[in-house]
C-alpha cells in the first residue's frame, strides 16, 4: 500500500478522535528524543516548521503498509534516501475472531465495513471486547537505516508523522499493519453475518413465525413454486457484493539459487559464460531481496530495514566488492580463482585487496566495507564504554583513533558508525600484534589485518566470534 509523496505545505492536526491522532499519540509516546521528533515533523512537512518552509520538508516518499509494520524511503542529508520503518505487534487469530464477531453483532457497524468504511467507532468496540485495536506507546519500534541511534531518528519520525495522515485517509492501513488485510476483514464479517442471519432466522421457524411452505407444481393455493433446485443461488445474488475471498498467503521463500541454465553462444553477444555468471549473481539478489520484504523478525528484535538494504544503490568499486564476497561461484580468502583476479583486474585492484574488501563486506555489508577503508575519531560514549568493558576484564588494548589492539594477541576491535565492533586477525605471521616495527597501535607496515568474525554490538561478544576471551 503506498501514498504518494506530499508538499511541502503544512496541514492541520488530526482531530483528537482521529486514526492519525491516536498513532501520533502512541509515537511521540515511544520516543526519547522531542527534537528529533521536531525534525521528523519538517520532514514529514507537518507542523510549525514546514509552515516556516523548513529544508526537508516533504521528504517522505512512497510508504508501504504490510502486516506487522509500515516503511518509507525518507529523503536527508545525502543524495540516496534513508529507508526507514515502525514495526508494531500483530493480532492473534483468537483476537481477530473475538474483534470480528463484536463487529458483526452490530448491523450498522458491519454494514459500514461491507460499505467499504471503517469508522472510529469500531475502536471502542474492539475495546468492549477486550482487544486494543489502536497501538500504544509500548508496541511502536522504529528502525532506519541511517547512523543516528535516536528512538526515533529524524527519518523515523518524519514516517511516523506521514503514517497518521495516511491513517486518517485510510484507516484500512492499521488493520493490514495489526494482520488483517481489508478484503478479509470485509469477508469474515460478511461470513459472520451471514451465520448470524441463519441462526436467527432458524430461531424463528422454530417458534413459528418462518415463511409458508413452498407450494408444489400442481399445488394452486400459496406461495409460487420455486423452479430452482434446493441448495442453488442465482448468480446475481453471488456476485452482487464486492466483497472479496481473500488473496492467499505469499509463497516460501524458495531454495537458495543453484547454478544456472545453459546460455547459447550467439554472434556479438555476451559470452555464454558471462551471462550464466551474472545470471547467477541476479538470482542471489533477487532471494536476499524477498527474504528482507518476506522476514518479520530476526529473533533478535530488529528488522532488515535497520540492517543491510538488500538493494543497495552502489559504486563500481563496492559493487564488484559485493560480488566477490555473495557471488557462490567465487572464492573467498583462500584461494583466489583466475575469474576472481580478473574481477580485481577490471576495477584497477589487485586480488589481495579485493579479498580483504570482500572479507569485510561479508561482515557487515557497506558498514563492514567503511570500517576497512576509514579510520575515524568515535565521539564519548560507546567506544569509551567498550574499552573500558575490556580493561575491566583484563584485556589491555592500544588505542588508535577508531581501533582497539591486543598487547598479546594478533586481533583488533574496530569501532563503526553504525554502532557495532568489527573483530580483526593479524595474518603476518605468530606473535603478538604489532611486532616487528608495525608500531603500538598495530596499524603499521607488518600487521596484516583481515576481518574475521561476525561483528557484534558488545566488544566482548565481538572477540568472542574470535574465540580470543
Amino acid at each position: 500500500m503506498s501514498a504518494a509523496a506530499r508538499g511541502p505545505g503544512a496541514v492541520p492536526a488530526q482531530p483528537a478522535g482521529s486514526w492519525g491522532a491516536a498513532w501520533l499519540r502512541a509515537m511521540e509516546g515511544a520516543a526519547q528524543d522531542t527534537a528529533r521528533l521536531a525534525r521528523g515533523r519538517a520532514y514529514a512537512g507537518t507542523g510549525p516548521e514546514a509552515a516556516r518552509g523548513a529544508a526537508g520538508a516533504g521528504a517522505v516518499s512512497a510508504p508501504r503498509v504490510g502486516t506487522g509494520r509500515v516503511l518509507a524511503y525518507v529523503r536527508g542529508s545525502r543524495a540516496r534516501p534513508y529507508r526507514a520503518e515502525w514495526r508494531l505487534p500483530v493480532l492473534s487469530e483468537e483476537e481477530w475472531a473475538t474483534f470480528l464477531t463484536a463487529v458483526a453483532a452490530r448491523p450498522v457497524l458491519a454494514a459500514a465495513l461491507l460499505d467499504g468504511e471503517l469508522p472510529y467507532g469500531a475502536v471502542p468496540v474492539a475495546h468492549e471486547a477486550g482487544i486494543r485495536l489502536l497501538p500504544g506507546a509500548g508496541d511502536l519500534l522504529p528502525a532506519c537505516s541511517c547512523p543516528d541511534r535516536g528512538h526515533p531518528c529524524k527519518h523515523a519520525a518524519a514516517l511516523g508523522y506521514e503514517t497518521g495522515r495516511l491513517l486518517d485517509a485510510d484507516p484500512w492501513a492499521l488493520l493490514l499493519m495489526r494482520g488483517r488485510a481489508a478484503e478479509a476483514v470485509r469477508a469474515e464479517v460478511a461470513r459472520l453475518g451471514a451465520a448470524r442471519a441463519g441462526r436467527s432466522a432458524e430461531h424463528t421457524r422454530t417458534r413459528g413465525g418462518g415463511a409458508p411452505p413452498r407450494r408444489s407444481r400442481g399445488d394452486a393455493d400459496g406461495p409460487p413454486f420455486d423452479r430452482r433446485p434446493r441448495g442453488t443461488r442465482l448468480a446475481t445474488e453471488v456476485f452482487a457484493t464486492a466483497v472479496r475471498p481473500p488473496l492467499p498467503e505469499p509463497q516460501p521463500l524458495p531454495d537458495t539459487p543453484t547454478e544456472p541454465g545453459v546460455y547459447p553462444e550467439l554472434p556479438g553477444a555476451p559470452g555464454a559464460e558471462a551471462l550464466a555468471f551474472l545470471a547467477a549473481d541476479a538470482a542471489v539478489r533477487a532471494r536476499h531481496a524477498l527474504s528482507a520484504v518476506l522476514e518479520e523478525d530476526d529473533g533478535a528484535g530488529r528488522s532488515a530495514v535497520g540492517e543491510h538494504d538488500p538493494l543497495p544503490d552502489l559504486s563500481r568499486w563496492h559493487d564488484t566488492v559485493r560480488l566477490a564476497a555473495t557471488h557462490p561461484q567465487l572464492t573467498g580468502r583462500g584461494t583466489l580463482s583466475a575469474r576472481f583476479a580478473r574481477l580485481a583486474r577490471s576495477v584497477g585492484r589487485d586480488p589481495l585487496e579485493l579479498a580483504r574488501a570482500a572479507a569485510a563486506w561479508r561482515q557487515g555489508g557497506p558498514a563492514g566495507l567503511a570500517v576497512l577503508e576509514a579510520v575515524w575519531d568515535p565521539p564519548a560514549g560507546d567506544f569509551d564504554r567498550g574499552r573500558s568493558a575490556l580493561a575491566g576484564l583484563g584485556m589491555v588494548m592500544t588505542i588508535h583513533r577508531n581501533q582497539l589492539t591486543h598487547t598479546t594477541r594478533p586481533v583488533q576491535l574496530r569501532f563503526g558508525g553504525d554502532g557495532r565492533w568489527y573483530p580483526y586477525r593479524d595474518a603476518s605471521g605468530p606473535g603478538p600484534a604489532g611486532r616487528s616495527g608495525s608500531g603500538r597501535d598495530g596499524s603499521g607496515p607488518a600487521a596484516d589485518w583481515w576481518p574475521e568474525g561476525p561483528s557484534a554490538a558488545d566488544p566482548v561478544q565481538a572477540l568472542t566470534g574470535l574465540g580470543q576471551r
